[in-house]
């Protein structure tokens, strides 16, 4: 008898009060597990299912697609088991802790200082990036933030909500099928994509764990909590980092599109080095206590500098670069800086130039700017066939 057969029968032998029981309230989850109280046994809760009994995908994995799933998976834990705590390049010796802590300093004169919440509330009116008391819901909302802008993701969230009745209902969203989640996903960007993650990811947890949730990983060490995210088709260590810095609440130092194009800026990080080495070096060289702060502060900025904005011009006036350049004046990198700026230019906002196939065609071509082969070679290389190349150092 197959797994989801066994599955389906005992959704049917499930009692109508258990079928019925669901929670309407958003969950807030208070601090997590000190080390102390770690592996002590102490209960989670975890988030109530419902009927499973059509719990069926669109097209169920196949043995060779799990094989590679599991391939990927290996990979992506391999490179962070190498690379655990230490830089993939030793003997690049930025940033300093000194210069985390001057960083850190102008940001939040700038933008106001960032501090951790003490309870972690899913945002109703947004999707956020790792914000919210469920592992796994914050897991799926990072997704949905992946290469597009807030807003998008946030549309999208809001789309799903209107669809499903609410955004993580994970067996009405499974029940539904890829083409149902694509379609309400649409206005988010690389919405074929991102719907067959979703659904692959809720599919793999359901097949381990026989329900909907990551909530044991409040309970897992750092290292076991990031080696079981990597394990998911479509996560990388950025989706992993957010999850751990912000539902976790771990010190992790994500690097998006904006922490990566400023401290390359910076000259923090080799100018070759691309966002998945840059995470692993910056995680390592930046001190925990600033990783919170220094990550959300650097997202801000970069954002809202008109010089360290994509695509922004310079005109001598970011304090956070007039500093930097004031101190450090040998380590500046003016010619990445100018390229990776033009690069930027190039973002993605519509979903007819933001699907796979699109971009695939460009890649074959030899048209994709950098900016987008950097971002799909990053997070959905194992979906589409995007030709990798590595940047030639300066």
């Amino acid at each position: 008898m197959t797994s989801l057969a066994m599955r389906n029968i005992r959704s049917t032998t499930r009692s109508a009060t258990q079928l019925t029981e669901r929670s309407s309230s958003r969950i807030t989850r208070k601090r997590p597990l000190s080390t102390s109280e770690r592996g002590t046994g102490k209960r989670i809760k975890t988030e109530v299912r419902d009927d499973t009994s059509n719990l069926v995908l669109e097209s169920a994995p196949t043995s060779h697609s799990r094989s590679s799933d599991s391939d990927l998976g290996a990979r992506k834990i391999a490179a962070h088991a190498r690379f655990h705590q230490t830089s993939p390049f030793p003997d690049f010796d930025r940033p300093s802790p000194a210069e985390c802590e001057l960083a850190h300093q102008i940001l939040a004169d700038l933008h106001g200082e960032k501090v951790r919440p003490a309870v972690v509330v899913a945002p109703t009116s947004s999707a956020s990036c790792g914000d919210s008391p469920s592992v796994l819901d914050a897991l799926l909302r990072t997704i949905l933030s992946q290469n597009t802008t807030s807003a998008n993701s946030t549309r999208a969230k809001l789309s799903m909500d209107q669809v499903y009745g609410r955004h993580d209902d994970w067996d009405a969203i499974v029940r539904g099928g890829q083409s149902k989640l694509q379609a309400a996903i649409k206005c988010g960007g690389l919405s074929a994509v991102k719907s067959r993650v979703i659904l692959n990811i809720l599919d793999q947890v359901y097949s381990r764990y026989g329900r909907y949730s990551l909530d044991h990983l409040f309970n897992a060490s750092s290292d076991e909590a990031m080696r079981e995210m990597l394990s998911f088709r479509g996560v990388g260590p950025k989706t992993a980092s957010c999850v751990m810095l912000f539902c976790l609440q771990r010190e992790s130092f994500a690097v998006d599109t904006h922490v990566w194009r400023i401290t390359g800026l910076l000259g923090w990080r080799p100018a070759h080095a691309g966002r998945d080495e840059s995470f692993r070096h910056l995680d390592a060289r930046i001190p925990d206590k600033d990783k919170y702060g220094l990550h959300i502060l650097l997202v801000t900025h970069g954002k809202r500098c008109d010089e360290c904005k994509a695509g922004g011009k310079v005109r001598g006036k970011c304090p956070l670069r007039v500093e930097f350049a004031a101190k450090y004046p040998a380590k500046t990198l003016k010619k990445e800086e100018e390229q990776e700026l033009q690069e930027s230019k190039v973002y993605i906002k519509k979903e007819a130039h933001n699907t796979p196939v699109h971009c695939e065609e460009k890649a074959s071509n030899g048209i994709l700017s950098g900016e987008e082969e950097s971002v799909l070679k990053e997070e959905y290389a194992e979906h589409i066939n995007i030709p990798v190349k590595r940047e030639q150092p300066i």
